[in-house]
This record gives structure tokens, sequence and C-alpha cells, in this order.
């Protein structure tokens, strides 16, 4: 069993997977209590640093989830350990309300998908923010890579739980990135065609 069975499926889950009929598949998950956080696998950590961007939510002191989509180049939530994620927040529209969230509640969730690959991760955490200055032996680790724009926090996640979700409809999509690698060798065939073309059609015109 995963420690993050052991979150999710509360009491209410529960009755609700007895009323489906999914209690005994379930169950299987979360026969042992298991009160250590998960680390991180060499696989989940090198799929979160492979993806330019996740959705982060926090739960505000009205009890509503909040959820922010954060994005940056590949890479740019860093990977400390293997029960401690960072990243460098900038500037955005100075609401700020992650930040206020996690202050009264630190548990967070977060959703990392792979849309081309169809591929999704989700983590529970616990965050913390505070001013660049505060830590500036941590921001130089994490400015390259980080999120274009006016760094104002540093963000740090450490990890509590992790479950790979399964890849049901999860519709496939590419990043620009993605498409240009992906046609690169095309683009090159095409330029070497053209040039043999060129070619030929010198030779031609230079034929009496």
């Amino acid at each position: 069993m995963s420690r993050f069975n052991q979150l999710a499926q509360t009491a209410a889950v529960r009755q609700v997977q007895e009323e489906m009929g999914s209690a005994k598949a379930a169950g299987r998950r979360v026969r042992e209590p298991v009160e250590e956080p998960d680390p991180l696998d060499a696989r989940s950590a090198d799929f979160i640093r492979s993806l330019d961007g996740f959705l982060f939510s926090s739960v505000g002191e009205t009890g509503w989830p909040y959820i922010q989509f954060k994005g940056g180049p590949q890479g740019f939530v860093h990977v400390l350990d293997p029960y401690t994620l960072a990243f460098l927040d900038v500037r955005g529209n100075r609401q700020y309300v992650t930040t206020g969230n996690v202050r009264g509640d630190d548990r967070v969730a977060l959703f990392f998908i792979d849309h081309a690959r169809q591929t999704r991760l989700k983590l529970y955490g616990h965050a913390s923010a505070v001013l660049v200055d505060e830590n500036l032996e941590l921001a130089e680790r994490l400015e390259s890579p980080r999120t274009e724009g006016k760094v104002e926090q540093i963000v740090t996640i450490r990890v509590e739980a992790y479950a790979w979700n399964c890849p049901n409809h999860i519709t496939p999509r590419f990043s620009q990135r993605e498409v240009s690698e992906a046609l690169a060798p095309v683009h090159e065939r095409l330029a070497r065609l053209e040039e043999e073309n060129a070619a030929l059609r010198a030779e031609i015109a230079a034929r009496p």
C-alpha cells in the first residue's frame, strides 16, 4: 500500500466504493497503514523534470480549493532530493492566493500531466513560500532552468505521497517543441531534395 492511498481513501471514499462495488479492489491498496512519506523514485523524478508545467492546488480559509497553473521551461521544477521539490516563483497577477493559502494550511496537491505520452502523476505535499532574500543559496541553485520573469519567491514542496494515474481519456497533444523535433528529419530531407533539384535544374539549363 502507498501513503497516497491511505490519505486519499477516507471513510467517506470507502463508503462510496462499497456502494459502487469497487471496495474489494481498492481495499487491497489500503490494508496496512503507511505513516512515512513516499520518497520519489527515479522514474517519478525524471518525469517531473521533463515537464514544462503542472497544476497546483491549495485550500483557503473558507474551505474552498484553489487551483493554479505553473509553467516554465522543462526542468523548472527542481527535484532537490527524493522528498523535496522546489522552483522559483515569478510575479504574476499579484493576487497571491496560493501563497496565502499555504500559510494557513500547507497541504497541497500537484498534478503533472504529459499529454504526448498520455501519462500523469498526482502528488500530495506540504508547501512553503519564502522571499528570495531569505535563502539566496537555494535561489541560486534554482536559477537555471527557471520561469522567465521577475522572481519573487522560492516555493518548496515537501513530498508526502504520490501515485501514477491511469492514462484513460488523456487526449494526445504536442507542444511546438515536440512537433518541431518530430518534423526536423522531414525538413532536413526536404532541404536536401531542394538542393538536388536546384542542381539538376542548373545542369539541364547548362546543356546546349
